[in-house]
Parts: structure tokens; sequence; C-alpha cells
């Protein structure tokens, strides 16, 4: 389907209502195909966009956004104690941890009601609680926009990082993915050491993949606006990692802060107690703001433009490093 000057305010979650040139929507890596053989014919440049619920428009996009509604679950191997799953791009994101842990494969547990598809669980390598989904992912399958080709990543070649992967860095704007395969443990360890986790999850009975799930629902819904009634993306700000002197040196002089390990050998500090640090919890200019319950989350409470959001948030970065001398890094992507 190919939609000409289309306005983009349901395909993004901060309801930011810019126009694009062009749109085309792709159900099947054929079609994917057949759409970038003819690439020379579309308007450059070329934007791939998903679920729409960590990009940040400012502006009309003159271009060709290219949307990929490719579906399909398949259990691709079964072995004693994992399972080999693909996923198309297309899929919801929650829908697949759902269908997932309906048939008890563990893993996704703790990635319940991320917003977002399939497609940009590893671009993105998103996470919470404790866990990423790059843990979970074997490869990842995607036709190249510069020729038509059809590739197979590894997960060592998706250069996995802290929501980072090769797709956001090297390969940014040149590969379309079009099936995730994921990992899934039969027997599952569950990961309820982060924050409050177990505990909520065992006031919904004894721990399993479906209490631990239902938990971080519970919490995820208790903290974050739900992008349906106050439109949002999500964290804004990545959470800043830091080496350990640093770390102690800020420990000494906040002792109230919350810090983590992380798996760089650094100390992850949480952006949204920064943040709100600095005064900025439900602070609001105009139509953009800071949501009252998670300060690491940017809301449109209406009206709002993307400049004006992105202004909001490089006052916000101005106040954290003036104050802890962290500079925050958006998660979002600004177009």
């Amino acid at each position: 389907m190919i939609l000409r000057n289309i306005s983009l305010k349901n395909y993004n979650t901060f309801a930011l209502d810019y126009k694009a040139d062009c749109l085309i929507s792709v159900k099947s890596e054929k079609e994917t195909v057949q759409v970038l053989k003819k690439s020379g014919s579309l308007k450059e440049p070329l934007l791939i966009l998903g679920g729409g619920s960590n990009i940040l428009f400012t502006r009309d996009f003159k271009g060709t956004i290219i949307h990929p509604e490719i579906e399909g679950l398949s259990i691709e191997e079964e072995h004693p104690e994992f399972v080999i799953v693909s996923a198309g791009a297309g899929i919801n994101w929650d829908k697949f941890v759902e269908w997932s842990i309906e048939r008890g494969y563990g893993g996704l547990e703790n990635l319940s009601l991320i917003p977002g598809s399939v497609g940009a669980s590893p671009v993105q390598n998103i996470g919470a609680y404790g866990a990423e989904v790059k843990d979970t992912i074997v490869s990842v399958r995607a036709i190249s926009l510069a020729d038509d080709s059809i590739r197979e990543f590894s997960h060592q070649e998706c250069s996995f990082g802290y929501r980072d992967s090769i797709f956001k860095g090297e390969l940014k704007g040149k590969y379309l993915i079009t099936k995730v395969f994921y990992r899934l443990s039969t027997h599952p360890l569950l990961n309820t050491g982060y924050g409050s986790l177990k505990q909520e999850a065992e006031k919904l009975g004894p721990l399993s993949l479906k209490t631990v799930r239902q938990a971080v629902i519970n919490i995820r819904k208790s903290k974050l606006p739900d992008p349906e009634i106050i439109s949002n993306a999500g964290s804004f700000f990545k959470n800043p990692v830091v080496n350990k002197k640093e770390a102690e040196n800020l420990k000494n002089k906040y002792t109230l802060m919350p810090v983590y390990s992380d798996p760089s050998g650094g100390i992850k500090l949480a952006a949204g107690w920064l943040i709100d640090q600095c005064g900025w919890k439900g602070k609001r200019i105009g139509d953009a703001g800071v949501h009252d319950k998670q300060a690491l989350v940017l809301v449109n409470y209406g009206n709002a433009s993307g400049k004006e959001i992105l202004a909001l948030s490089e006052s916000i970065k101005k106040s954290v490093f003036d104050k802890f001398g962290i500079e925050l890094q958006m998660e979002v992507e600004m177009i």
C-alpha cells in the first residue's frame, strides 16, 4: 500500500502530526524486495518506521517511509531445554511476549508491555527489569536497501550494546529487518532480582512466567503513561554508565542516589532519578512535559511540536550536567 502526503500522527507514539511525502506498507519479505527493486523511483531519503514508539519527528519527512507489517510466528527448532522461534518484524512486541509465555517459553517475560514491534527489538536492544533482548536473539534476517540482497546476521554480527546494535550504528538505515530468531527456554530460570519485581510477582501467587509477566505489567502501568492516553515514547534518555570512581564520588555526595552494576564493568545511574533531583518531574511547558510519576518519560499533552519536546529535553540535559556533571544521551531517535 502506497500513501502520499500522509499524516504521521498515527505512526508515532508521540502523536506528532507531521507529514511524509510517501509511506509504503510492506506485508512480506517478497513484497519488500519488490518495493526496494524500484528504489530508484522512490523519493529519498528512505526511513524504516516500525511501531514509531522510539522516534521523535521535528518536521515533515521529505522522503519515503517504509513501514514493515510482516507477520508470522513459527517454532523453527525444538530441543529438550529450548526452542528457536522466528517472529515477523511487524508483529506487536507485547503480543509476541504474551504468545511465548502462553506456551511456557521463558526469556521475554521481563520485557512485557514494552511498546513497539518485533523488528525494533534488536535495533534498540530493548531491555527492562534486569533483562535485555540480546540474551535471547539468535539471529536477525534483513534486506539490504542498497541491493535488495537478503542477509542473516548472527548474534555476534549484531554487535549488541546497551540500547544499541549494529543497526543503530554502522548499518543504521541500511537494512530493513524482516524476521528475528529467538532462543527461548522451556525450563526458564526466572530473573526477579531487579527492584521490587520479586515482591510484586509473589503477590500474584507462586513465581512463574505468568506472575512475573503480570508483575512487570503492573509496575509499568503504575509508573509509565499509556501512549493511547498520554502520547509519549517511553524512556526518552538512556541510563548513563560511569566508571566506579565517578560513581563513588557521586554516591558520597548524594547518598540516596541509586546505582547498579553494569555488564560493561561500569556503574549504571538512574537517569530518571537525576532528572527528578533537578526538579523536572511533573513539569510542563505548554503541551510538552515530564511525566509526574517517571521523570525519564517526556510526554505530549496534546499539541506539542517535536521541536518543543526536543527543546524541553535539551533543558533537562543541561540541568543534569550542571548539577551532576553527567551528560544524558537520548534513547529516542530524532528525525
